[in-house]
C-alpha cells in the first residue's frame, strides 16, 4: 500500500510538474519584451476610443466551367460605439442607428448576431467567428474587390439563413519589432518600418440554407452547378497557412499597414435537397485568405485611421468544376486617445 501511495504521489508530482512547464511555455509564447526603438507600448495606459463600424459577411456559388456565378450578401448594419482597453482587457460597445443603414425596402431587412473577436497578442493573432444571418439579397456581379459594401440588388431572399464558426491563428515571428496592436488595438505606437513572416492554421464550419433552391430560378443558365436544386449546403474546413505583414512609416507618425496570408488544405461539403433525393456529399480542396489593412496617425497620445480584416474560405463542391466561397469582416474608422495613469488599475 505504502509504495502504491508513494508511486500515485510521484505521479501527481510529475503531472503538476508538466502543467507548470506547459503554462510557463505559453506565457513565454505571448510575452515579449518589444524592441522600443521601433515599437511604443501604451498597454498600462487606458486607450479610449470612438468607432464606427461595420460588420459583413457574404456567400458565393461559382461555376469555373459556365464561368457564372451567383452572389448573396446580407443587409449589413452599420454602427457607432465607444471603447476602451487597458493591458489585456478591451471592451467595445456599438448602436445600430437605423438611419446611417441601408434600406429595407432595396435590400431585404436582416436579422442577425455577429460576434467577432480579434485578439492581437504581441506573438500571435486570433480570430473567432461566430455568426447568425437571416435575410440575403442576390447581388450584381461586379469587379468591385471589397465586399463590405453593398451591391446592387437583383432579388430578396428573406428565407436564407446562415450559421457559421470559425477559428484562425498565427504565430508571428518578428514580434519585437512589428505590431499589429499599433495598427488594429490603438495600444502600441508602431515608431519604424517593420515587417513579420506569419504561420498558422484555421478551422471554419458553415452552413447556409433556404426554403427553397439556392440557385435562382430564374438565372437562366443551363449546367450552373449541375442544375442541382440544393436548398442547403454545410462545409467544414481545414487548412495551414503563412503569409507576412508590413507597416511602413512615414513622416514618424503616419502609418499603412498591410497583411495578407493564405491558407490550403481539405474540406467537407454536403448538399441538402428539397425535393426527397438523397444529400450529395465530398471532400474537396479548400483555399483560405485573410487580409488586414490598416492606414492613419498614431502618436504616443492620438490614433486616428481606418482598419478593415476580411476572411474567405474558397471550397470545392461536390459538383465538377464548381466551388463556393464564405467570407466575412469588419470595416472600421476609429478615434483614439491614451490616458497615462498615475497608479495602476489593477
Amino acid at each position: 500500500m505504502k509504495i502504491l501511495t508513494v508511486s500515485v504521489l510521484a505521479w501527481m508530482l510529475c503531472l503538476t510538474t508538466a502543467r507548470v512547464a506547459t503554462a510557463q511555455k505559453i506565457l513565454q509564447l505571448v510575452q515579449v519584451e518589444n524592441d522600443s526603438s521601433y515599437v511604443e507600448d501604451h498597454t498600462e495606459d487606458l486607450t479610449l476610443r470612438l468607432f464606427g463600424s461595420r460588420k459583413y459577411t457574404y456567400y458565393d456559388m461559382k461555376d469555373r466551367g459556365l464561368k457564372e456565378e451567383v452572389l448573396y450578401r446580407p443587409n449589413s448594419a452599420n454602427n457607432v460605439g465607444f471603447g476602451v482597453n487597458y493591458k489585456f482587457i478591451g471592451l467595445n460597445f456599438a448602436f445600430n442607428l437605423p438611419f446611417i443603414n441601408n434600406d429595407n425596402e432595396k435590400y431585404g431587412k436582416t436579422k442577425f448576431l455577429d460576434l467577432q473577436a480579434h485578439l492581437y497578442l504581441r506573438k500571435l493573432v486570433v480570430d473567432f467567428y461566430g455568426q447568425y444571418y437571416k435575410g440575403y439579397y442576390e447581388a450584381a456581379a461586379t469587379r468591385r474587390i471589397s465586399n463590405a459594401f453593398p451591391r446592387k440588388a437583383v432579388s430578396l431572399r428573406p428565407d436564407m439563413l446562415n450559421t457559421d464558426l470559425g477559428l484562425h491563428v498565427q504565430y508571428i515571428f518578428n514580434d519585437k519589432r512589428f505590431s499589429y496592436r499599433a495598427a488594429f488595438m490603438q495600444n502600441e505606437y508602431q515608431k519604424k518600418s517593420a515587417g513579420s513572416f506569419l504561420l498558422g492554421g484555421e478551422v471554419f464550419t458553415w452552413q447556409l440554407r433556404g426554403d427553397s433552391a439556392l440557385v435562382p430560378h430564374d438565372l437562366n443558365v443551363p449546367g450552373f452547378f449541375g442544375d442541382l436544386p440544393f436548398r442547403g449546403t454545410h462545409t467544414v474546413s481545414f487548412a495551414v497557412n503563412g503569409g507576412y505583414a508590413y507597416t511602413l512609416v512615414l513622416a514618424r507618425y503616419f502609418f499603412v499597414t498591410a497583411s495578407v496570408s493564405a491558407g490550403a488544405g481539405l474540406n467537407h461539403t454536403k448538399l441538402r435537397y428539397s425535393d426527397g433525393r438523397p444529400s450529395t456529399a465530398g471532400w474537396g480542396w479548400a483555399f483560405n485568405n485573410t487580409i488586414r489593412l490598416a492606414a492613419g496617425y498614431n502618436s504616443s497620445y492620438y490614433y486616428f485611421g481606418l482598419h478593415y480584416t476580411d476572411m474567405l474560405t474558397r471550397s470545392d463542391a461536390p459538383v465538377p468544376r464548381a466551388h463556393q466561397i464564405f467570407g466575412t469582416g469588419n470595416l472600421r474608422i476609429s478615434i483614439a486617445r491614451r490616458l497615462a495613469l498615475k497608479k495602476p488599475i489593477f
